[in-house]
């Protein structure tokens, strides 16, 4: 356990550093919403903000990557940071909802997300794009930062478009469901404080 965790604090840091990628996370899983985020993907800044947002998880992302070559690891990694940095500052999941799920309307657009912080990550993405960019993201990216996110947190994660025409809004959509979603799953349920919500007693392995 470390101090933040010692002290009721449900926060965590992570240094990510690779020949790829230069990151550093902060999340408080009980704060506000606010944020600091700048991996030198303006879109993928957004998509970021917009999860810090509406999960109420203060959330600072700073990242340099090789952005030279394309927006690929910088986009994973950031995934792969902030997941362990969530998955971290859960310590043992004591108390916690687990589950969570939102549907996030956006104009023409609808998205849910279901989620359980099963310590058994897997993704099911059901999510389809008309065009391969949106600004200079690649749109095949989104689901790349999704999977390493569910990776790294220990989380069983599906994303479902239901239904939708604009690219950004259905992107914008997906961040905004898990968010809503993230903040029904981690919240600890004064009943059950003390317990891990499974009857195991731990999270991971069989159900």
């Amino acid at each position: 356990m470390d101090k933040a965790q010692a002290s009721g604090a449900r926060r965590a840091s992570i240094e990510r550093n690779t020949n790829e990628t230069r990151i550093r996370v902060a999340v408080n899983l009980d704060g506000t919403g606010v944020y600091d985020v700048k991996t030198g993907i303006g879109f993928l800044d957004h998509m970021l903000e917009q999860l810090s947002r509406h999960s109420l998880m203060d959330l600072t992302v700073l990242a340099e990557g090789d952005l030279h070559i394309d927006f690929h690891h910088t986009t994973e990694d950031t995934g792969i940071a902030i997941g362990q940095a969530v998955a971290r500052a859960l310590g043992d999941r004591k108390g916690i909802g687990r589950y969570g799920h939102a549907y996030v309307p956006m104009d023409e657009t609808l998205t849910r997300v279901a989620l359980d912080f099963s310590n058994r990550p897997y993704l099911v993405w059901k999510v389809h794009f008309s065009r391969d960019k949106i600004g200079d993201m690649d749109t095949e990216l989104f689901r790349e930062w999704f999977q390493a996110f569910a990776g790294s947190a220990g989380l069983t994660l599906h994303v479902e478009n239901l239904y939708g025409e604009n690219n950004h809004h259905i992107v914008e959509s997906c961040y905004k469901a898990l968010a809503r979603a993230l903040r029904s799953a981690v919240e600890i349920d004064p009943r059950k404080a003390d317990a891990v919500p499974s009857t195991k007693g731990t999270l991971g392995g069989s159900l």
